[in-house]
């Protein structure tokens, strides 16, 4: 929620396979009244349906000023834009003790019809929708641009994203060839945990390659504890959000850092993400991986980037740079990949991630 993820992105198939180009990518913040307003909503503060309504339009036109401004950093108009959204809410299915499943649901603000009539571009939105509909959780979906643009011949791979939540993309060798063997989840609280810290005990918006982390001595004993939670013990398909790590969470966590300070805090936290992470390895994947390759602005920790490198021993721990996608622009880059696919009818979501019953397209247009 620091602001807004956009990528200009070219898109060549060869005969199905697909390779991306990054022509531009960047991060526009969100106006501060906007953040606050978006997060007030995440954390459940109550609002009206005209108020939910008008901020579904706000966030539309945000989104849309920053395709426009990225825009303008090519040489040819895209031919079509493909929005996520801002997620304000998100239930994963259940399933009752009677054995029947209550579908999942999942809200994402900023409609498509918005952004496709300020910029007067063909856009893809709701790309959540069809999958929730066919009894996934409609999460993670970024493990379809895993598959198609990162999987290898022989080794086996774990495409981790460490956005706000942490979650994984399981690729067995030959993915791209064996696409029912791919699995992912989210696994971690990412950097929301800490982030919120950072901005709570020291007044800043994020910890800046793990500085103030590095200052500190994690408290281990009591990661072990939080470990133990439901969220980490239950296996996959799963998925989770701001509804679970909360502002509320946080108090409670800070809470039982009792005797530690401050900068001790920030230490347990992000060796919380770390270990988390690595729980998820062992305890859910049939085969350790080779090499496990970082997306999202996690990877600009470099204190996260070194705890991870020692507890995911020993595989080896790159971001998705050397590979050829940009780690910052990373979830920007795959939903312009489910734009693609949805645009030439192509299923966008992976069921042995998702759990959901079967195939479906993503999204929906608006022009």
């Amino acid at each position: 929620m620091d602001g807004i993820d956009a990528a200009l992105v070219e898109i060549i198939d060869r005969q199905g396979s697909l390779e991306t180009n990054l022509i531009a990518g960047y991060t526009y913040p969100y106006t501060a009244d906007l953040r606050t307003e978006i997060l007030a909503v995440c954390a459940g503060e109550p609002r009206s349906l005209q108020q939910i309504c008008e901020l579904d339009d706000r966030i539309a036109e945000s989104f849309a000023k920053a395709a426009l401004a990225i825009m303008a950093k090519g040489d040819r108009l895209p031919d079509l834009i493909a929005s996520h959204g801002q997620t304000v809410f998100h239930r994963p299915p259940v399933t009752a003790q009677h054995g029947k499943t209550a579908l999942g649901y999942s809200v994402q603000l900023g409609r498509g019809a918005v952004i496709a009539e300020l910029t007067g571009i063909k856009t893809v939105s709701d790309f959540r929708v069809a999958d929730i509909e066919a009894g996934g959780h409609a999460a993670p979906l970024v493990p379809m641009l895993d598959t198609l643009l990162l999987s290898h011949p022989t080794k086996y791979r774990v495409c981790q994203n460490i956005g706000g939540i942490g979650n994984l993309t399981y690729l067995p060798p030959k993915a791209i060839e064996t696409q029912n063997q791919v699995f992912g989840f989210d696994n971690a609280p990412g950097n929301v945990l800490i982030d919120m810290a950072t901005q709570k005990l020291f007044g800043q918006p994020f910890d800046r390659d793990g500085a103030i982390a590095r200052q500190g001595q994690a408290d281990v004993n009591l990661i072990n504890q939080w470990l133990k939670q439901e969220f980490f013990v239950v296996a996959p398909p799963k998925s989770t959000g701001r509804e679970l790590f909360s502002p509320a969470y946080l108090e409670r966590c800070l809470q039982e850092c009792g005797g530690l300070s401050n900068y001790d805090i920030l230490a347990t936290l992000t060796e919380y993400t770390a270990m988390a992470i690595a729980k998820s390895y062992r305890d859910f994947l049939p085969v350790y991986p080779d090499e496990v390759l970082i997306g999202g602005g996690g990877g600009r920790n470099s204190f996260l980037m070194e705890r991870l490198q020692d507890v995911l021993q020993p595989a080896i721990v790159e971001r998705t740079d050397k590979f050829g996608i940009d780690g910052d622009s990373k979830e920007a880059i795959a939903f312009a990949l489910l734009g693609y696919l949805r645009l030439k009818e192509r299923f966008g979501n992976l069921p042995s991630v998702t759990g959901a019953k079967r195939s479906v397209l993503l999204g929906r247009f608006s022009q």
